[in-house]
């Protein structure tokens, strides 16, 4: 008897490492449910957007989706280790060079909102009224020449927004590199978009940052927008799940429902409706009727991902 319980246990524990292995082709499983690791930036988490469409898609899917956010910089660094099967970013150039590299699929942009120069009311650096450029490089002046009553708090942490800072130096004709070494007027937070709005509201400085996350922390701010209407403050999220041609294990194909589900009538709706209820007005704006206007092709904006695409980039 003792022999054939062993037997038995043997052929148990056999199966379960079948079924171990097969769960492990179609997608990581814990707890008896699929894992959908999204690896994101900082305004899609902090605004509790996310939150709201996991909730939903989980539901969908019987999934277990886990989210790490840390900025764009840190996301794409998350999947290229292979720690991640979907990216929700904010960075056209980067995200296109992780496609590029192989890393990613394809790019889908499904929401947009706007980056905006923050500062106190009385804005000593006299920025408003000017376009973003002109805004920053006004901020560099007064800061140089005043570092007590100008300073500019800077994300300083690879994200999207960071990147978007360093852009905007550029197009005033500004070295980032010589910028950040310029005195302390410049401040690096080294931290997400709330806690770097914290620190420049307690400095009374100016900053970057996207619409949505400023409009869910404003009550707890004496900082006021300043710069808002300028073409090249536009701020648009893409997804993009990672190959199975670099990482075999990836979920492609739970990445791939949860971005159908984020172009879908009901992800766009969500979307639109977000934030509406709790401030009066969305955070954030669907992709859905302004792909030109949010400069995303037309293969890049609002199109489900085909039911083959991880096959195919696995063959």
């Amino acid at each position: 008897m003792k022999v054939i319980s062993h037997r038995i246990s043997a052929f148990a524990l056999i199966v379960a490492l079948l079924c171990t292995a097969a769960a492990a082709e179609e997608g990581a499983v814990e707890g008896g449910k699929e894992l959908l690791r999204i690896s994101t930036t900082t305004s899609l988490y902090d605004t509790l957007l996310l939150d709201e469409m996991e909730d939903i898609f989980e539901e969908m899917y019987n999934v277990d989706v886990r989210t790490v956010s840390g900025g764009t910089g840190i996301a794409i660094e998350r999947a290229v280790k292979g720690d991640a099967d979907l990216i929700l970013v904010h960075d056209v150039e980067r995200e296109r060079k992780f496609i590029e590299d192989g890393y990613g699929l394809s790019r889908t942009c499904f929401a947009y909102n706007y980056f905006i120069i923050v500062g106190p009311e009385d804005d000593p650096a006299g920025i408003t009224g000017l376009n973003a450029s002109d805004a920053m490089r006004a901020i560099m002046l007064h800061g140089v020449e005043n570092p007590g009553e100008v300073k500019f708090v800077s994300r300083g942490d690879d994200s999207g927004t960071h990147a978007r800072e360093k852009l905007l130096w550029d197009r005033a004709g500004l070295d980032y590199a010589e910028i950040a070494t310029s005195g302390n007027w410049y401040v690096e937070a080294g931290q997400g978009m709330g806690p770097t709005l914290m620190m420049a509201d307690e400095m009374e400085g100016y900053t970057l940052c996207d619409t949505s996350t400023f409009a869910a922390f404003r009550r707890d701010l004496d900082l006021v927008p300043l710069i808002e209407s300028d073409e090249f403050l536009i701020n648009v999220y893409a997804a993009v799940p990672v190959s199975p041609a670099v990482y075999p294990d990836t979920n492609c194909e739970m990445a791939r429902n949860f971005i159908n589900f984020l172009v879908s009538a009901e992800g766009q709706d969500l979307i639109a409706e977000y934030g509406k209820e709790t401030i009066g007005k969305p955070l954030f704006n669907p992709a859905r009727g302004n792909c030109d206007l949010i400069g995303c092709s037309g293969d890049e904006c609002l199109v489900p991902l085909a039911e083959d695409v991880c096959s195919r980039a696995s063959a």
